[in-house]
């Protein structure tokens, strides 16, 4: 029987950028836009707060496009704050590389392995999906989804007791499954 398990955000990721007030280095998006017009161009920021001394910084979202370029239901999202755009933009690889930016994943995820019983199993196959593009160890999902410590599962690993197709060392953010035989 095949298992589902969904990583899924539950916050805004954390943005990692130098402040130019203190020496913090993260920013906290809040998820409200400033949109400004000079004649028929628009500019449009995502506003994010330092997480040490509180200062207000800009991601650039768009310069000088002109009205006509921009869909009009993109700008209602952002006249309306509408976070959910917010998570959207921040994912966007194109914003990311304009602003030179990276995310701070940690502690804004959580695992939803839907709450079956699995220990009766010998064997356990799982199909593990990203509700969004979180980089994620999956050895760290396997041990918190089998409430196993993270040792105990590089071992299971290492004796070939965890079989994927995808690779198991390093970050993923991209869907996989695995079989863990006990």
């Amino acid at each position: 029987m095949l298992d589902n398990w969904v990583v899924v955000p539950t916050c805004l990721p954390l943005v990692l950028r130098r402040c130019h007030a203190c020496p913090s280095g993260r920013f906290r998006p809040n998820g409200k836009f400033r949109v400004n017009a000079n004649h028929k161009l628009l500019d449009a920021w995502l506003l994010m707060l330092c997480t040490g001394c509180g200062e207000t910084a800009k991601l650039t979202v768009f310069e000088r496009a002109h009205v006509r370029s921009v869909r009009s239901g993109l700008l209602d999202r952002l006249h309306d704050n509408d976070a959910g755009l917010a998570a959207v933009l921040l994912q966007d690889a194109v914003v990311r590389r304009r602003n030179r930016i990276a995310l701070d994943w940690d502690g804004a995820w959580r695992l939803d392995t839907g709450g079956s019983d699995r220990a009766d199993r010998e064997v356990l196959e799982v199909s593990v999906r990203f509700a969004a593009r979180i980089p994620v160890r999956p050895l760290r999902l396997i041990a918190e989804g089998c409430g196993l410590s993270r040792a105990g599962v590089e071992r299971l690993a290492e004796e070939g007791k965890i079989v994927s197709a995808a690779r198991l060392s390093g970050k993923r953010s991209g869907d996989f499954t695995f079989l863990l035989k006990r």
